[in-house]
C-alpha cells in the first residue's frame, strides 16, 4: 500500500502537453465513442480523466517513502510491454527514470486508440494493483454526469461509484457502467436486432405520414421557416423567417432558393419559391430575419422584434401548418423545400413541396388531435402523450439565459417539435415501452438513449447543414434559442445518422466499444448528502458545476419528457425529493440561478458557494485518511472560479498539486471571440489537518511570487497561454493558502480568499508585465526611467490574456481559414469579460474608466480593445469630418488603404503631399499641448503605415528612437501579441522592418 505522506504522481509531475493533444484529439472521434451514446453537455474529455487517475493512483518513485516493493514490480511490469522504447531498459534502474517512463506511459494510455489497447490495459490495471496492495481502489465521482471519470476508474480496474441529481445523468450511468460491462457484446447485437423490428413497425404504422414521391425519389427531409405577416399598411405579406436561401453550399455543387413577388389585387402579394444553381454567392438572395427583425421581401419592411415575437407567441412559435377547413395551407410554418434520394443517382436532390407533402403534414395534425382525445376519454390517466411539461423560463440571469423558447411562445415542451415529430417520437416511445415490459428488459435504457438521439434530430431547433447536406442536431450549443428554418428529417425511409436505424448504429458502437470492464454502482443522488459512509473511497475525483455557465436539468428535461413516456414505471426518471414535480429535480440543484429559490433561499452566490462547500465536506468525510482528491474547474469567469475555490478551501482541503489541460481547439475559441477556456484545470488535493496551522501573511506573500514565476515558465513550455495560463497559476498559488487552516496580518486580521486571490491576479499580471515589457532592472540597464504608460501596460495585458494555448490543431481547414477569421474579428475589436480585465487592472492601479473611449470601449459586460482605425479621430484630431480615417472598399469588397485626410480624394496628384504634410504638422502642433503616450505616437505610426506615408513614417521613428527606447519596444512586444491575421500585427512588422532600414 502507498504510505500516506507519500506523494503521488498527480502531485509532482504530468506529461500536459501530450495528454492535452490527445483531450483535443478526441473532440473529433465520433463513432463508438462514449459521448455519443446520449448527449451531455460540459462532458470530459476520456484521455484526460483516464491520465489523471492513473496519476492520482500511483505513487512517486522519486519519493523517500515509495514503497520499493512498487518499483519493483512497476519496473517488471514496464519492461514487459513489447512497446516500450528500448531505453526505458537503462533508464528504469534509477527512480528517475522510472518517474519519467511511468508519466510516458500515462501520456501514451491517454491516446483514445490505446484505450482498449489489451498490453496497454494489462499495464495500467497491474500498475494500479501493485500501488495499492493488490487491492481495488474505489474512486468515487459525486457530480458524474455522462461518466467520463467513473468509466476510465473501471478501465484502469478499479471499482467506481457514480451519482447523479439528474436522472438523464443516471440513465447514461446505468448502460455505461451496469447495462454495457453486464451484457457486453451481446447487448450491441439485440439491440440492433430489436432496433430493426422496432423501425418495421412504426414504419408501417406511420407509412401515410412519410409518402414516397411519385417518381420514386425518397424524401429524406423537409426544409422549413417559420413566418410571420408584414404589418406595414398595404402590405400584410407573409415574411418567411429565413437565415439563409442556401440549399447545398459544396465548392462541386451549389444549390440555393430564390423567389418571385407574385401581386393580386385583393389579397396581400405572395412569395413563390424557386430552387436554381447561383454561380457567385451574390446571386443568392440574403436572409430575411437577425436578431429577431424580420425584413418583408416584398415591401422592405421591418418588422421588430416585439411583434415577431408576439406573432409567433399567438401560434406557440409557429412550428406547426395552419390549415383551413378545406386543407389549405393559410399560415404557420412554410416548407421552402424536399430533400431526396433517387435511385442509382448519387448525391442530394432539392425539389419544391407540392400538395402531397402538406396533405401529409395535415394527417400528422389529425393523428395528433386524436391521440389527446384518446387521452382525455381514458380520464387523463398516465401522462399526456404529448409532452405539456412547461420549459424552462428564460432571458434572466445566470443559467436561465440559456433559454428564450418561452418568448415565443413555446410554453410546454410539445411546442418544440412539429405535429408530424410528436406522433412519431409518440410511436417510438410506445414500441419502445410495450417490447421491454418483459423479457427484453436490458434493452429498455440503450432504446431510450436511441429515443433521445432521435429527439435530439426531431425538434424545430434542428438545422439543415448546407456544407454537408446533413441535419445538425438540437444543441449545436449548451440552450436552446429560436431556430427560425429549421429540418424536419424523415425517420424512417431516410438514409443517414439523423433518422432511427443510425441512431441504433450510434448507440450499439458504443456498446461495441465499451465492454471490456467491471460494472460499477451508480446512484440518484445529492452530492451535499452523499449515500457513502465515512472513509471508504480511496480517490474522490469530480467535474463539478461551473456556477451559472450550464444550466444542466432545464436542458435534460428536453430529453426527459420522452424517456418518460418510453419508460413510465422507471423509477430513475422521477424526482425523488419532490414527487410532485414532473421534471428533473432544481431545488437541490447545486447551479447558480437567482431566477430560483432554493428552500426560500434564493440561489445566489452566497447559496453555490455554501453547497459546493457541503459537497467538498461531503467528500473529504468520505476519503479515507490517505486518500486523494482532484477537481476540474474550466470556469470562464472569475466569479465562477472564486465560488468553487472558496467551497473547496471551506470544505476542508489543501491543493497539493494543479494541472491544466487542453480540451478545446484554440481555432475554435478565437473564431467564437470566445472567453472560454482552452484548458480544464486539474486541482489536486488532499484533506487538510485539523491541525494545521495559521498561516502568516507575509510568509505568504514572499513564497507567492517565485511560486507563480516558476510555475508560469513551466506551463509557457507546455505552450499553455493566456487566460489558461492566468487560471492555471491559481492553483499554485492556492497550494501556499490552503495548507493552513487560516492565514492571518502580524496585526491578527484574517485573509479571506478573494483578498487572497486578488493579490494572485496582480503577480501574475505583474509576471507578465515582465515577459512582455521587460522587468524595471531591465528597463534601467537601457536608459529607460520608470516602466511604460498605463495605457500601454493595460493593452499588453489584455492582449497576453487573449493568447490561445497552443494545441496541435487536426483540422486543416480550420488552419487554413484562422487568420481570415482573426482579421474579421480583429476589425471590431478584441474583447474579454469586464470582470476579467478588472482583475489585472485594478490591483495594479489601472483605473478601466480613464481609458474608456480611450483605448477601450465598455459594452454589455465586456470590454473591448480599440481597433486602431477608430483611434483615429483622436490622435489625428476632434472634427472627425476633416481628420478620421475614412475606409473604402475595393470591386472585390477587401480592405484599402486608409485615407486620413478624405480632402486628398479630389486634389490634384502634385498638391496631396503638400496638404497631408501641412495637415500633419498642424496636428502635431496640437498634440504638444495635450499629453501623449508612447501607445499615442505608436498608434500614430500605424495609422502612417496604413496610409503610406513613409516619410512621415520614418521621421517619426527616428524622432522616437531619439527619445528613448520606450517606443521599439512597445512596438516590439505588441507585434508578438497581436494575434496572426489582424491588421494591427501587418502594420506594426511593416514599421519594424522600416525602423530596421
Amino acid at each position: 500500500m502507498i504510505p500516506k505522506s507519500c506523494k503521488r504522481l498527480a502531485e509532482v509531475d504530468f506529461p500536459i502537453a501530450e495528454v492535452s493533444r490527445q483531450a483535443v484529439r478526441e473532440k473529433s472521434i465520433r463513432k463508438g465513442h462514449p459521448s455519443t451514446l446520449q448527449l451531455w453537455w460540459a462532458r470530459r474529455p476520456l484521455a484526460s480523466s483516464r491520465a489523471i487517475l492513473m496519476a492520482l493512483l500511483l505513487p512517486d518513485p522519486c519519493d523517500p517513502l515509495c514503497p520499493e516493493s512498487f518499483k519493483t514490480e512497476a519496473r517488471q511490469t514496464l519492461l514487459s510491454m513489447q512497446t516500450r522504447p528500448s531505453s526505458w531498459t537503462k533508464e528504469i534502474e534509477t527512480d528517475q527514470g522510472l518517474q519519467a517512463a511511468m508519466l510516458r506511459f500515462i501520456a501514451n494510455f491517454s491516446n483514445w486508440d490505446m484505450a482498449d489497447n489489451q498490453t496497454y490495459l494489462n499495464v495500467g490495471r497491474t500498475l494500479v494493483m501493485s500501488a495499492n496492495g493488490r487491492n481495488l481502489p474505489m474512486v468515487v465521482d459525486p457530480f458524474a454526469g455522462g461518466g467520463s471519470i467513473p468509466m476510465e476508474a473501471l478501465r484502469v480496474g478499479c471499482e467506481a461509484f457514480a451519482s447523479d441529481l439528474n436522472p438523464v445523468s443516471c440513465l447514461i450511468l446505468k448502460v455505461m457502467l451496469d447495462d454495457i460491462p453486464r451484457h457486453g457484446f451481446e447487448l450491441a447485437q439485440s439491440l440492433r436486432l430489436e432496433g430493426k423490428l422496432i423501425k418495421k413497425q412504426a414504419e408501417q404504422d406511420l407509412a401515410e405520414l412519410y409518402p414516397l414521391d411519385a417518381d420514386g425519389a425518397t424524401p429524406i427531409a423537409y426544409l422549413w421557416a417559420r413566418t410571420v405577416r408584414c404589418e406595414s399598411p398595404d402590405c400584410g405579406s407573409e415574411i418567411p423567417l429565413m437565415r439563409s436561401f442556401w440549399l447545398c453550399k459544396k465548392s462541386s455543387r451549389k444549390q440555393a432558393l430564390r423567389f418571385r413577388i407574385e401581386d393580386h389585387k385583393h389579397a396581400p402579394a405572395r412569395i413563390k419559391f424557386q430552387i436554381f444553381n447561383p454561380n457567385s454567392d451574390d446571386e443568392v438572395p440574403r436572409g430575411t430575419v437577425a436578431r429577431a427583425k424580420a425584413t418583408c421581401l416584398c415591401c422592405g419592411s421591418i418588422l421588430p422584434p416585439e411583434r415577431v415575437r408576439a406573432q409567433l407567441s399567438s401560434v406557440r412559435g409557429g412550428a406547426d401548418v395552419l390549415f383551413d377547413r378545406s386543407g389549405r395551407r393559410i399560415g404557420g410554418a412554410i416548407m421552402t423545400a424536399v430533400v431526396t434520394l433517387r435511385k442509382e443517382e448519387t448525391g442530394r436532390h432539392y425539389r419544391l413541396p407540392t400538395s402531397k407533402d402538406y396533405a401529409a403534414v395535415r394527417k400528422a395534425q389529425e393523428h395528433e388531435a386524436e391521440a389527446l382525445r384518446e387521452w382525455v376519454r381514458g380520464g387523463k390517466n398516465g401522462l399526456c402523450p404529448i409532452p405539456d411539461e412547461p420549459t424552462p423560463v428564460g432571458g434572466g440571469s445566470g443559467a436561465s439565459r440559456a433559454f428564450s423558447v418561452q418568448r415565443y411562445g413555446m410554453f410546454q415542451w410539445g411546442d418544440l417539435f412539429t405535429a408530424r415529430q410528436k406522433v412519431a417520437l409518440m410511436k417510438l416511445s410506445h414500441l419502445i415501452s410495450e417490447r421491454t415490459a418483459s423479457s427484453k428488459r436490458k434493452l429498455s435504457s440503450p432504446l431510450a438513449a436511441v429515443l433521445s438521439r432521435c429527439a435530439d434530430h426531431w425538434s424545430s431547433g434542428a438545422m439543415w447543414i448546407q456544407d454537408l447536406e446533413a441535419v445538425a442536431h438540437t444543441f449545436g450549443r449548451q440552450a436552446l434559442p429560436i431556430v427560425w428554418d429549421f429540418v424536419e428529417a424523415c425517420g424512417f425511409r431516410s438514409k443517414g445518422g439523423a433518422n432511427w436505424e443510425g441512431q441504433v448504429d450510434w448507440v450499439a458502437r458504443v456498446i461495441d466499444r465499451s465492454c471490456d470492464s467491471r460494472v460499477a454502482d451508480w446512484q440518484l443522488a445529492d452530492a451535499t448528502n452523499h449515500p457513502l459512509p465515512d472513509e471508504s473511497a480511496d480517490v474522490w475525483f469530480t467535474d463539478p458545476p461551473y456556477y451559472d455557465a450550464v444550466p444542466y436539468a432545464d436542458l435534460s428535461d428536453f430529453f426527459l419528457v420522452w424517456l418518460k413516456r418510453a419508460l413510465p414505471n422507471d423509477p430513475i426518471l422521477r424526482d425523488p425529493f419532490d414527487p410532485l414535480n414532473p421534471l428533473s429535480p432544481k431545488t437541490s440543484e447545486v447551479v447558480q440561478d437567482e431566477t430560483r429559490l432554493a428552500h426560500g433561499q434564493r440561489k445566489d452566490r452566497s447559496w453555490f458557494e455554501e453547497r459546493m462547500s457541503q459537497a467538498f465536506g461531503e467528500g473529504r468525510r468520505i476519503l479515507k485518511d490517505d486518500g486523494i482528491g482532484s477537481v476540474v474547474f474550466a470556469h470562464k469567469t472569475t466569479e465562477g472560479w472564486e465560488a468553487l475555490l472558496s467551497g473547496m478551501i471551506r470544505g476542508g482541503w489543501t491543493i497539493t498539486g494543479s494541472w491544466p489541460i487542453a480540451t478545446e481547439r484554440s481555432a475554435r475559441l478565437r473564431a467564437r471571440d470566445s472567453a472560454a477556456l482552452a484548458t480544464s484545470i486539474h486541482l489536486v488535493g488532499r484533506p487538510r489537518s485539523e491541525n494545521a496551522p495559521v498561516g502568516d501573511w507575509a510568509d505568504v506573500l514572499r513564497d507567492l511570487p517565485v511560486r507563480v514565476a516558476s510555475w508560469m515558465n513551466r506551463l509557457q513550455s507546455e505552450g499553455i497561454r493566456g487566460a489558461d495560463l492566468v487560471f492555471a497559476c491559481v492553483g499554485p498559488a492556492l497550494e501556499i493558502y490552503s495548507r493552513y487552516k487560516a492565514v492571518e496580518t502580524a496585526e491578527g486580521n484574517l485573509v479571506s480568499l478573494p483578498d487572497y486571490l486578488e493579490k494572485v491576479w496582480e503577480v501574475v499580471g505583474r509576471a507578465a508585465l515582465q515577459q512582455v515589457l521587460g522587468s524595471e532592472e531591465e528597463q534601467a540597464q537601457v536608459g529607460i526611467a520608470g516602466a511604460l504608460e498605463e495605457d500601454a501596460r493595460l493593452t499588453s495585458l489584455f492582449l497576453w490574456t487573449l493568447q490561445s494555448t497552443e494545441v496541435a490543431e487536426q483540422d486543416s481547414k480550420i488552419e487554413q481559414n484562422e487568420e481570415e477569421t482573426v482579421a474579421k474579428i480583429a476589425a471590431k475589436g478584441f474583447s474579454l469579460p469586464f470582470d476579467v480585465v478588472r482583475r489585472f487592472a485594478q490591483p495594479m492601479g489601472i483605473d478601466l474608466a480613464t481609458w474608456t473611449d480611450r483605448i477601450i470601449a465598455q459594452e454589455k459586460g465586456r470590454i473591448r480593445l480599440l481597433p486602431v482605425q477608430e483611434r483615429a479621430a483622436a490622435l489625428f484630431g476632434s472634427n472627425e469630418s476633416n481628420y478620421v480615417s475614412s475606409w473604402v472598399e475595393s470591386e472585390r469588397k477587401e480592405l484599402r488603404q486608409m485615407t486620413l485626410f478624405p480632402e486628398l480624394l479630389n486634389m490634384p496628384k502634385s498638391e496631396e503631399q503638400t496638404f497631408a504634410r501641412k495637415k500633419l504638422s498642424e496636428e502635431a502642433t496640437k498634440s504638444q499641448n495635450c499629453p501623449t503616450t508612447t501607445l499615442d505616437r505608436l498608434h500614430t505610426g500605424m495609422l502612417l503605415q496604413a496610409n503610406g506615408y513613409a516619410n512621415e513614417l520614418r521621421s517619426l521613428i527616428s524622432a522616437e528612437q531619439d527619445r528613448g527606447w520606450d517606443f521599439m519596444r512597445l512596438a516590439n512586444a505588441l507585434s508578438a501579441l497581436y494575434p496572426n491575421g489582424s491588421l494591427e500585427k501587418r502594420l506594426l512588422d511593416a514599421m519594424l522592418l522600416v525602423a530596421q532600414r
